[in-house]
């Protein structure tokens, strides 16, 4: 049996070719009737002889059969809609999308906090405890450990001794002012009193009723009264010194006292920004001079990061200018951060210059030494861009080898559907910048509209299309 080239799943019978069957019976017959005249040997040549030409025959009927079997299987293999679209073209189609064009250039830095303080101790003494370890959050004022006291306890309790004998030479001291004052008024009406009788005396001897030896006594006695008065007032002021004096010892012993008590109060120690541990220094149990470190604590409030630009891109950099910061360790998060600082100084080398950008932490989430990327462009808005070989430019428009032109004119091939046929209408855009094989649409093209990107051969408006396997599908995700 053999396949029907015009029906090629249904088999033929062999009796369906007679000449191949008369062929057959013939050469039988005549082996038959010779048999008597021929011997075995001469018998068996003509079979091989008849098996040689039915294998020819076969073999011409298969071939025939293959190639009516191609056709059959092409003929199959073809849509029924390209059988009935009349020779629609083939295209592959994409969906128009919002993108940047030209890919602005990141550098990269490491974060670190703000600032970073190290809390050192102020006296020397051993550490008896530290409340806090490596990752810590502290705030401003907290007592984060304690250092050993008893000396300075001692320190201070002797200068409060010597401020209370001070305090009693003031009081002695006063009271000797108040004696002295006290002699003043003694010598004051002794003085008064002697200055009386020496005029009494003085007219008694005018008169002629006593001597003058008497008057001139008297007269004597007043200026000594006058005298001891002067020295009392004297020794009134000298008192008053001794008073000064020892307040001013009181005073400057009040502020040995109050140093005593400074110096024990760093035995407390304490935070002196809110912040994180970002190292611990020591341990409980060590002895700590003078300015020995304890703790490092850093301000995350805010994160800084010091990038290295290059000098060509630093007249398109100032202070103050927002610039947006990217970590690796939150990819979908986009941070604006602002330029704090630009280093006076470059490395003559690489002709790099550092420049500080500051960003805020308020979550507290950015760490210490994450990869940060900084991008200083300023916010571009996004446009329709769509490969360039999908444009068909105006004949005649020759292209610039300088500069681009940008703001030409070019068609567009828009899918559309209609009446349940799909179709492309030409349509015209404005081009806008070009870059890496891509073109800007300025108008004529909005997102999410389908458009031709390739083609089997020319199109028109109006062309009736078929979509190729390679074309987007119209529910596929937008997004860049």
């Amino acid at each position: 049996m053999i396949l029907d080239g015009n029906k090629p799943h249904k088999l033929l019978k062999i009796q369906d070719f007679p000449d191949i069957k008369q062929v057959i019976n013939s050469q039988l017959h005549d082996v038959g009737n010779n048999n008597d005249r021929e011997n075995s040997l001469h018998f068996w040549g003509w079979r091989s002889t008849l098996l040689i030409a039915c294998l020819l025959g076969f073999g011409l009927i298969t071939a025939s059969c293959g190639s009516l079997l191609k056709e059959s299987a092409e003929a199959q293999s073809q849509s029924p809609q390209e059988q009935r679209g009349g020779g629609a073209t083939p295209v592959d189609v994409a969906i128009a999308r919002t993108d940047v064009l030209e890919k602005q250039q990141e550098y990269t830095g490491t974060t670190t906090p703000l600032r970073i303080v190290s809390l050192r101790s102020q006296v020397e003494a051993r550490l008896l405890a530290l409340n806090l370890d490596v990752g810590d959050t502290v705030k401003r004022g907290q007592n984060v450990g304690q250092l050993d006291d008893a000396i300075l306890l001692t320190e201070l309790k002797q200068a409060e001794a010597e401020l209370a004998a001070l305090n009693s030479e003031v009081a002695r001291a006063t009271t000797q002012v108040s004696n002295a004052r006290a002699a003043v008024e003694q010598r004051r009406l002794d003085a008064i009193q002697a200055q009386a009788d020496s005029g009494r005396q003085q007219k008694l001897f005018q008169s002629g009723a006593i001597a003058e030896q008497t008057a001139q006594q008297a007269r004597t006695e007043a200026q000594t009264a006058a005298q001891a008065l002067r020295a009392a007032q004297e020794q009134v002021r000298t008192e008053q010194q001794a008073v000064a004096a020892a307040q001013g010892r009181v005073v400057a012993q009040q502020a040995v006292v109050a140093q005593a008590k400074e110096r024990r109060s760093y035995t407390r120690l304490t935070s002196p920004i809110t912040g994180v541990v970002t190292e611990k220094v020591t341990e409980p149990g060590n002895l700590l001079q003078a300015g020995g470190e304890v703790l490092k604590i850093g301000d995350f409030n805010r994160v800084k990061v010091v990038v290295q630009v290059s000098e060509l891109e630093l007249a398109q950099i100032q202070v103050g200018q927002s610039v947006q910061v990217r970590l690796d360790a939150f990819p979908n998060q986009t941070s604006i951060g602002r330029v704090t600082r630009i280093s006076p100084a470059a490395d003559a080398t690489a002709r790099l210059i550092p420049v500080e950008v500051v960003i805020p932490n308020n979550q507290g989430k950015i760490g210490s030494g994450l990869l940060a990327r900084v991008n200083f462009a300023t916010q571009t808005s996004q446009r329709v861009v769509v490969p360039q070989g999908s444009i068909q430019e105006e004949a005649g428009k020759a292209k610039e080898t300088g500069k681009e032109q940008e703001n030409r004119t070019g068609t567009l091939f828009v899918v559309t559907d209609i009446e349940g046929k799909t179709k492309v209408s030409a349509r015209a855009v404005t081009l806008g910048k070009r870059a890496d094989g891509k073109v800007e649409i300025l108008s004529g093209l909005q997102p999410g509209e389908r458009y031709v990107v390739g083609r089997g051969k020319p199109l028109k408006d109006g062309d009736a299309v078929r979509l190729s396997i390679l074309s987007e599908k119209a529910d596929a995700p937008m997004g860049n």
